[in-house]
């Protein structure tokens, strides 16, 4: 791909947020998703940047129906190299899914959800941004509902 393709700082966050919200869950996000994990300020802004992505050929819309994103670039193109091994990684991952899934069963308070934004944000410096930016939704989720409380 030439350097006029290669994607920006910000299109690369969206790539890899696409990217890893496929390998989560199988199927792409909704635009919604994509505004509320990547703190868009409108739908229109998300689809906007997913145009110019499709445009640069980094992105694919396999049909005109809702969740059909697909990334057609190659990971290595954009992914920043990672010097934790895939077992480390996956165990790390692991590990912070489990703190999440004890969150929403527990429930939780401000103390518990700066943990997890402190955990998201190692992932993240770990270079493992794909698997920070699946957890961003569940953030924002338990951010909203302690907001909802303190009102």
């Amino acid at each position: 791909m030439q350097s006029e393709n290669r994607p920006s700082k910000k299109q690369r966050e969206l790539l890899s947020f696409i990217d890893g919200f496929i390998k989560g869950h199988g199927y792409g996000p909704s635009y919604r998703e994509v505004m509320r994990a990547l703190d868009y300020k409108s739908v229109s802004t998300v689809a906007a940047h997913i145009d110019g992505l499709i445009k640069k050929g980094h992105l694919i819309k396999k049909d005109n129906s809702a969740r059909s994103l697909e990334v057609v670039s190659s990971e290595a193109e954009y992914k920043p190299k990672s010097h934790v091994s895939k077992a480390d990684e996956k165990w790390l991952v692991d590990k912070v899914s489990k703190k999440f899934d004890e969150a929403e069963k527990n429930g939780t308070n401000q103390k518990e959800i700066d943990n997890l934004y402190v955990l998201v944000g190692a992932l993240h410096v770990l270079g493992l941004k794909e698997a920070a930016n699946s957890f961003k939704p569940r953030l924002k989720t338990f951010k909203e509902q302690i907001d909802e409380e303190g009102k």
